[in-house]
């Protein structure tokens, strides 16, 4: 199979185990919304859920991308394969111990409810303990059980979520008498959350332990030493992207006036849902993307293939951001049924954007992956970090959650600069500047016009969509059906 179309695939069903749960897991916004109609609650939710993700850059520390850098190179893999989970299993245990003998003080420090932890602290050793078994099914080609896995895990937590949420107050309400009554617990909204996402998690790892019962625990202490060296930018890299994700929700919380700091978060959260399509797409790309680079590092010019993939990444992308922002409106009655959290909507186009840059950088910086360069990667994403705590620090008291969009667009847009920058001098690769500049002009153009100049207007928005649609169609419809229809 041509090397793209297989790439294309891969990516379809990467993007597919990545889509469906989340496209699964928008029902839980308006789920979330309607149960908790004071934006206060969500946004309480949301600060756990942003701790949550730097807890999981900790648990990973750069090991992932560490397993497929030596897998694919290595001659004896199961050595790779067992120091990893080994790896993950000691610095996982050590953290289950230590965080459950300190909860009292990681729940002062983080500012989390005492209540919450311990769902917190089972969660995320439960998530770290699968990060290993999930690369090596992406590293040996095993999209399909990768799919169907993350789909049930996503499954689980949502039909946990509409029963604790929705039905179980219904049946205890007209039934007093009924056997669920012994589970119900009035405002426990955010406890039966994170209760359903334990499930969900525990569930994930029983189905992942094929490789932990098969696998030999062999230690390579060389090996390991090695792997740390390329993780250890890596882990840094992933603490600096988790600060430019999420770290502004924790910004807001303590910047922001304690009477609404909670509320503004709750509505920041839910229209920053929005630009999730864009950010499924970039994932899905990137999942697919990242053992492609490394199993074809020594091809034949493999810049040439780098080149084309982020090509057509960026004219994807450029009709996804089209698209979502033009029909913006549409989308938040869907998603956000609340409008009491609709005040937040003039971040979509800014959120969409970012979120956009950030795939384009992940294209960009397979040059310091494959040259093993990877403190390159950490450098900038340490770069885009000062740049999202500077503006969120000093722009948030004047300007509340649209300084943090903007400082997550300022970030991002920088860091995908720099590492193209940076490329072309470590790893040159000719990227098709005239094409990617063309199509991301004119959409981000489009955008701005449908969402500010006409005012969101749908029948203006649909036009230029329409414009662009087929602006691409005439100038990319035959390479468009080589990647995709074609045999």
């Amino acid at each position: 199979m041509n090397p793209l179309k297989k790439l294309f695939k891969q990516t379809f069903v990467y993007g597919l185990a990545t889509v469906l749960p989340r496209m699964l897991s928008f029902i839980l916004v308006p789920i979330y919304t309607e149960v908790m109609p004071n934006p206060a609650l969500y946004g309480k939710v949301s600060v756990i859920f942003a701790w949550f993700a730097i807890f999981n850059v900790l648990l990973a520390y750069g090991m992932e991308t560490a397993f497929f850098r030596f897998f694919y190179k290595a001659d004896e893999k199961n050595k790779v394969i067992s120091t990893s989970l080994i790896s993950i299993i000691v610095t996982t245990g050590s953290f289950f111990i230590l965080a459950l003998v300190f909860q009292n003080s990681l729940a002062s420090w983080s500012g989390i409810d005492l209540k919450y932890i311990e769902y917190a602290i089972y969660i995320l050793a439960l998530d770290a303990l699968v990060i290993i078994p999930f690369s090596w099914l992406r590293a040996t080609d095993r999209s399909m059980r990768y799919a169907v896995i993350k789909i049930t895990n996503v499954s689980i937590n949502l039909g946990l979520n509409v029963f604790l949420l929705i039905y179980l107050p219904e049946i205890v309400s007209n039934n007093p008498e009924s056997i669920f009554q012994a589970i119900y617990r009035p405002d426990f909204q955010i406890s039966y959350i994170f209760i359903s996402n334990l499930i969900a998690s525990g569930i994930t790892l029983v189905l992942m332990l094929e490789l932990y019962f098969k696998n030999s625990y062999v230690f390579d202490v060389a090996l390991w030493q090695k792997m740390m060296k390329y993780a250890w930018p890596v882990l840094i890299a992933g603490i600096a992207f988790t600060i430019n994700e999420v770290f502004d929700r924790i910004l807001l919380e303590r910047l922001l006036p304690e009477n609404i700091a909670e509320s503004e978060i709750g509505k920041y959260s839910a229209c920053y849902k929005l630009a999730v399509f864009m950010t499924l797409f970039a994932t899905g790309f990137r999942l697919g993307i990242e053992p492609f680079f490394f199993s074809h590092s020594n091809s034949k010019n493999p810049q040439k293939a780098y080149a084309e993939i982020t090509t057509y990444f960026v004219i994807l992308g450029s009709t996804i951001l089209l698209a979502v922002i033009v029909f913006a409106d549409v989308l938040k009655v869907l998603i956000i049924q609340n409008e009491a959290y609709w005040d937040a909507m003039a971040v979509v186009p800014i959120l969409i954007l970012a979120s956009f840059f950030l795939g384009i950088y992940h294209n960009l910086s397979v040059w310091y992956k494959i040259t093993d360069k990877t403190r390159y990667g950490a450098l900038i994403s340490v770069i885009g970090a000062v740049i999202t705590l500077f503006i969120n620090y000093f722009g948030i008291p004047y300007f509340g959650y649209i300084a943090s969009a903007v400082a997550t667009l300022l970030a991002y847009g920088t860091m995908m600069i720099l590492s193209y920058y940076l490329g072309t001098k470590n790893y040159p690769i000719p990227y098709n500047l005239r094409k990617i500049g063309f199509y991301l002009s004119v959409s981000i153009l489009f955008s701005i016009l449908s969402f500010y100049v006409f005012e969101r207007n749908l029948i203006t928005g649909s036009i230029l969509l329409a414009i662009f649609m087929a602006v691409l169609y005439k100038l990319e419809n035959e390479k468009l059906r080589q990647l995709f229809i074609k045999k």
